[in-house]
C-alpha cells in the first residue's frame, strides 16, 4: 500500500487464484476517518478500518474504471461512520481508495459541514451506478443515531470515473422520528443517459423506530416502495412516491431495479406479510413493472416464496448476518432482449435446515417466473449472499459465500465465495473457486451476527464478470476480481423445488425494519 501524490491510497494487494479467476486485488484498507469524527457520541461497539457491504459499477464508456463502495468503520447497533469508495483504472487489477476531501460528503465523518445536506452521524447501504454516458451516481441511507433519529436518502455525482464528487442532493428526508427510509438501490437507464432510478422501502411505525418490532404491538406499521427518478442527469429529482404499499403491518425490503433490453423497468423485492388473510403470511420474493420509465408501475407480480432459515456457524450456533432477506436481480442486456433472473437464499431442498442459492427466469421481461431450482454446487453445506449479472453475450454469473470448507473442528469459520456461469440461461452450470484460500468469517464485525454485508458486488463489461466482495484475513477489507472466458464444463444440473410445498411449509419471515 502507498500514497499518491494526491494523498489516495493506492492498493495492488493480489493473490493467486485460478486460471479464469484472476488474482484478487484489495480495494480498501485502513479508514481515511478520524475517531469520534460522528458529530455525536455513538452508541454500540465501532469496528475501525472495516469494510462492509460492497457494491461495484462499470463505466459503460470505459470499461478499464470502476467504482466500489461500502461501509466504512461498521458500528454494531447499524450503519458505519460512513461510505467508503475506491476507484480503479485499470479494470479492477488495482485500486486507489479515496480520503476525507475526496469522498461523497455523506455524513460527518466524510467531511460534511454541521448544518450541510450530510451532516448525518452515519451512514449505510451504499449503492453505485454509471450512466450510458459514464457519469456516476452513489447512493446512501444517511440517518443520525443519537443527535435525533433524522435519516435521508442522498444521492452524488461523479464525472471523472469517481475520483471526485458533488455536493449530495436529499431524494427524501425524514425528520419525524416514527419515519425510516430503509435499503435503497439505484439504476442507471442503460439506453437513456438522462434517466436514473433510485427505490427503497419507507417505514412508518407506530412509536419511534419501534424497536424494529412494530409488527408485534400494532396494526399501524406500514412500509411500501418508494421511488423516485432523474430524467435530467441528476440536475433535479422528481419527488418520492409510493409505488407499492403490501398494506398495514406489511413492508417490502430490497428493491433494486434492473432494466430490460426492450427498456421495461423490473423492481424486484421481498414482500413481508404479517397476517394470513390470503395464505400468503411471510416472505414472497416478487417484482414489479413499469413499461414508460417509471411513470407507473404495475401491481406485485410473484416469482416465489421466500424460504431462508438464515446461516450460523456449524460450530456453536452463532449466527452469522447474511443477505437472507434480499433477493438480487439482473437482466440479458442486450436490445431486444426480454429475459430477467433472480436469485436468492432459501432452505427449501432440504427440510429447511440449510440455506441454498434459488435462482428463477423470466423469459417475458418479468411478467411470468420460472419455479425456483437450487444452483449452489454443495447442498450438504450452507450458501448464502448471492448476487447475479449478465454479461454482453447473454452469459450469466452468480457470486455466494458458503461453508463447504469449514469443520467444526475449527475454531475459525472457514469461508470462501464461489462464481458459478451458465452460457444457456441457467439449464446448467460450471463453478470457480474466487478465494485462493479460506477466509474466517468470526473477524468480520458483529452486527446481529458475523457480518460482511446483506449484498456484494457483481458487476459485468463485454464478456467478463468483476466480482466485489468483503472477506476478514484478519482484517475486514474488499476486493475485487476479474472472471473472464473461457467457461469451465458446465456440470451442475439444477435441482427442483419438492414437490407439494404447500405455503405453510416455508418459515414465516418478519423483514428487519431498522438501519442494522
Amino acid at each position: 500500500m502507498t500514497m499518491s501524490a494526491a494523498g489516495l491510497l493506492v492498493l495492488a494487494v493480489s493473490t493467486p487464484a485460478s486460471a479464469v479467476v484472476a488474482p484478487l486485488s484489495q480495494a480498501s484498507g485502513a479508514s481515511a476517518f478520524a475517531v469520534n469524527c460522528n458529530g455525536a457520541p455513538q452508541g454500540g461497539t465501532t469496528f475501525p478500518n472495516s469494510e462492509v457491504e460492497p457494491f461495484v459499477g462499470v463505466n459503460p464508456t470505459n470499461s478499464q474504471n470502476l467504482i466500489g463502495v461500502y461501509q466504512q468503520d461498521r458500528i454494531s447497533t447499524g450503519g458505519a461512520n460512513g461510505l467508503g469508495t475506491s476507484v480503479s483504472a485499470n479494470g479492477g487489477a488495482s485500486w486507489t481508495q479515496l480520503g476525507v476531501g475526496a469522498l461523497p460528503r455523506f455524513t460527518r465523518c466524510a467531511g460534511a459541514a454541521p448544518g450541510s445536506v450530510g451532516d448525518y452521524e452515519r451512514a449505510t447501504d451504499p449503492w453505485i451506478t454509471f450512466g450510458a454516458n459514464g457519469r456516476a451516481y452513489q447512493m446512501s441511507l444517511s440517518f443520525n443515531d443519537t443527535r435525533d433519529l433524522k435519516n435521508a436518502m442522498l444521492v452524488s455525482r461523479s464525472n471523472d470515473g469517481g475520483l471526485t464528487w458533488d455536493t449530495p442532493k436529499e431524494l427524501i428526508v425524514d425528520t419525524d422520528p416514527h419515519v425510516f427510509n430503509d435499503k435503497n438501490s439505484m439504476t442507471a437507464d442503460p439506453f437513456n443517459a438522462r434517466n436514473v432510478y433510485g427505490v427503497w422501502d419507507r417505514l412508518v411505525f407506530p412509536n419511534a423506530r419501534a424497536g424494529g418490532q412494530s409488527f408485534l404491538t400494532a396494526a399501524a406499521f406500514t412500509g411500501p416502495t418508494y421511488f423516485t427518478r432523474t430524467t435530467n442527469g441528476g440536475a433535479s429529482w422528481e419527488p418520492a412516491r409510493n409505488i407499492f404499499d403490501p398494506g398495514q403491518n406489511d413492508q417490502t425490503i430490497g428493491n433494486q431495479i434492473a432494466v430490460t433490453g426492450q427498456g421495461a423497468l423490473v423492481n424486484i423485492m421481498t414482500v413481508f406479510r404479517n397476517d394470513n388473510s390470503e395464505g400468503r403470511k411471510g416472505g414472497t420474493v416478487s417484482v414489479l413493472r413499469s413499461t414508460d420509465k417509471g411513470a407507473t408501475w404495475s401491481g406485485e407480480i410473484p416469482v416465489g416464496r421466500l424460504g431462508t432459515v438464515g446461516v450460523r456457524d456449524p460450530r456453536d450456533g452463532a449466527d452469522v448476518r447474511t443477505g437472507d432477506i434480499i433477493p438480487s436481480i439482473a437482466t440479458d442486456p442486450r436490445p431486444g432482449h426480454n429475459e430477467v433472473y433472480a436469485v436468492w437464499q432459501d432452505a427449501r431442498w432440504n427440510g429447511f435446515q440449510r440455506d441454498q442459492i434459488a435462482f428463477s427466469k423470466s423469459a417475458d421481461g418479468g411478467l411470468t417466473w420460472s419455479p425456483a431450482v437450487r444452483i449452489n454446487a454443495v447442498g450438504t453445506t450452507q450458501a448464502f449472499t448471492a448476487a447475479i449479472a449478465v454479461d454482453a453475450a447473454g452469459n450469466i454469473a452468480v457470486t455466494h459465500y458458503d461453508f463447504r470448507n469449514d469443520t467444526t473442528a475449527s475454531t475459525s469459520l472457514d469461508t470462501d465465495v464461489w462464481v458459478l456461469r451458465s452460457s444457456n440461461g441457467g439449464a446448467s452450470w460450471s463453478e470457480e473457486r474466487v478465494t485462493p484460500s479460506s477466509f474466517d468469517m468470526r473477524q468480520a464485525p458483529f452486527a446481529r451476527g458475523f457480518f460482511v454485508g446483506d449484498y456484494e458486488g457483481l458487476a459485468a463489461t463485454g464478456e467478463t464478470f468483476k466480482p466485489f466482495f468483503t472477506m476478514s484475513n484478519p482484517a475486514t477489507d474488499t476486493f475485487g476480481t476479474t472472471v473472464s472466458a473461457p467457461f469451465p464444463p458446465q456440470t451442475i444440473t439444477p435441482e427442483a423445488s419438492p414437490p407439494g410445498l404447500p405455503n405453510s411449509a416455508f418459515p414465516v419471515q418478519r423483514g428487519r425494519p431498522s438501519p442494522a
